[in-house]
């Protein structure tokens, strides 16, 4: 094995540490498949918890909200708080609590166990989210692993998702509801387990400034409030006073938070972070994205299962086609064409390509093929989402100081989760809109049935806000395009194979500003 190594230009300690490195990734992508999974497997559960716990319609949200709240709040702590503790202290603590909290979950009683642990496991996601992106961040500096790990990373974050949707399915029809949250405890042991074996950081990227609290109340208050105002919105309208009075605080709580940062000495979220032009227009893009993204997971699950009549389970399966895209685009296309193209040439036709797929689905009807078209629509969604993904994660850490690296990471959280709040608020209040005017436009003068009609309008409110998902997505595109003008993402990045440490260390600060981990 040793001549191997050597004849490779490395030596044993170089390729031992190269081994650890990617035995991290496993385990680090195994979280964060825990965290993208909890985003929508309870959601096929709710209906069953539900039911045995006697929730009401009005507080049903709630199991879905309740976690959206805390995770959104407090992810620009949690990346502080990684950066302070150390990343791989955060992200073992958070693998246990969310483990716990899971467990607290599946065995609650009453609907405010359930709640309580539903927001137990957002806080507890809040800080593993950004841990795990911040160590793939420092541990992975030459241009071409980077790329793989980033690909892989961004499969899992892009397709989590949609996995949920097929889990949920398969263990709340086959088992119970409650299996939807102790499946997250395996997960998180194992992942934890071996996080503490083979997770090497070094201590050098460490921001030990004290605590902003401050910037920590005004950001956390302000992204509780944006979020449970679009979480509100979806359910009491855009015109409701609490409503409106919500997205007033959030953007006055915002803006205080955004003063405060330039003034401390020390803020929770440095505005080097999210002012430099490229990592700007990856928020904002990657968070457009995820709108789009959910647009489809959204529609086509009511499309299929109250429509279409499919179970739970043969719907999770239905999106295997956007899971393939994913994958295929981050692991594939992604990843080997990052180094060699300059992001905007791959993230701007990769999310083209992904508003292209959504356009064929508003060609939707009743009785629509699935072969015919909504699998190559998910298809083309999920190579194009999957293909962006890979260069997005990797700018949104691209040239921060290693001290910045969780607060970077938790930045990009925070983009996904304000795309999945806004898109879901948003897209189905379009589509509400739309199947109710269709109803009073058609009642009198339709023909059909009154079940055929009921499903012609559903479907005519999907297809509106497929059309929504569209637009957003092409915007995605535009500002890929103008806001991210980076030649190249291997630019300046060190060869680590064949460097001494010390030389790895110092071409690495070019980059990423991290040093190569030793083991």
């Amino acid at each position: 094995m040793s001549e191997t190594v050597l004849s490779e230009g490395r030596d044993p300690q170089q390729a031992s540490t190269d081994n650890r490195r990617w035995r991290a990734l496993f385990f680090i992508s195994l979280a964060q498949l825990m965290v993208a999974l909890d985003a929508t497997i309870v959601n096929i559960a709710l209906p069953s918890a539900q039911h045995d716990l006697g929730i009401s319609d009005a507080n049903r949200q709630w199991v879905i909200t309740a976690y959206g709240l805390a995770f959104g709040g407090l992810l620009l702590f949690g990346g502080r708080v990684a950066d302070l503790w150390g990343r791989k202290r955060a992200f073992a603590i958070g693998l246990t609590g969310f483990a716990l909290a899971s467990a607290v979950g599946g065995a609650a009683q009453n609907e405010a166990t359930l709640l309580g642990a539903r927001a137990l496991q957002g806080v507890f996601g809040a800080l593993l989210a950004p841990a795990a992106l911040s160590l793939l961040a420092v541990m992975f500096t030459d241009a071409k692993e980077r790329a793989k790990a980033f690909g892989i990373y961004g499969a899992i974050t892009g397709g989590g998702g949609a996995v949920g949707l097929i889990l949920g399915g398969v263990l709340t029809e086959y088992l119970n509801w409650r299996y939807t949250f102790f499946v997250n405890v395996p997960f998180a042991i194992v992942a934890a387990l071996g996080a503490i074996m083979v997770i090497r950081e070094p201590t050098e990227g460490r921001n030990r400034s004290p605590l902003d609290i401050p910037g920590a109340v005004l950001a956390t208050l302000g992204l509780v409030s944006l979020v449970y105002g679009f979480a509100r919105a979806e359910s009491s309208g855009w015109s409701d006073a609490t409503t409106i009075g919500l997205f007033v605080a959030s953007v006055v709580l915002l803006v205080a938070f955004a003063v405060t940062e330039a003034k401390v000495k020390a803020p929770l979220l440095p505005l080097r972070v999210v002012t430099d032009r490229n990592r700007g227009g990856v928020f904002l893009s990657l968070g457009l994205a995820v709108i789009g993204l959910f647009g489809l997971f959204l529609f086509l699950t009511f499309y299929l299962q109250i429509v279409r009549g499919y179970s739970p389970v043969k719907t999770g399966f239905a999106f295997l086609p956007s899971i393939v895209g994913i994958a295929v685009g981050s692991t594939q296309i992604g990843a080997r064409l990052m180094p060699r193209l300059a992001p905007r040439l791959l993230m701007g036709p990769a999310f083209l390509l992904s508003a292209i797929g959504m356009l064929l689905l508003t060609w939707m009807t009743v009785d629509s093929s699935y072969a015919g078209l909504l699998l190559p629509g998910s298809l083309l969604v999920g190579l194009g989402i999957g293909t962006a993904f890979t260069p997005a994660i990797v700018l949104a850490t691209h040239g921060v100081e290693a001290r910045d690296a969780g607060v970077a990471s938790a930045m990009a959280n925070v983009s996904q989760q304000l795309g999945g709040a806004i898109g879901t608020a948003l897209l189905n209040t379009i589509a509400a809109s739309a199947t109710a005017s269709y109803l009073v436009a058609h009642a009198a003068t339709s023909g059909s049935a009154r079940q055929l009609l009921q499903s012609e309008s559903l479907v005519h409110g999907y297809v509106s806000g497929i059309w929504a998902a569209f637009g957003i997505l092409a915007a995605a595109s535009v500002v890929a395009f103008i806001f991210i003008n980076l030649p190249r993402l291997d630019a300046g990045a060190p060869e680590a194979s064949g460097s001494t440490e010390g030389e790895a260390d110092a071409g690495a600060s070019d980059d990423l500003h991290v040093p190569v981990i030793a083991d």
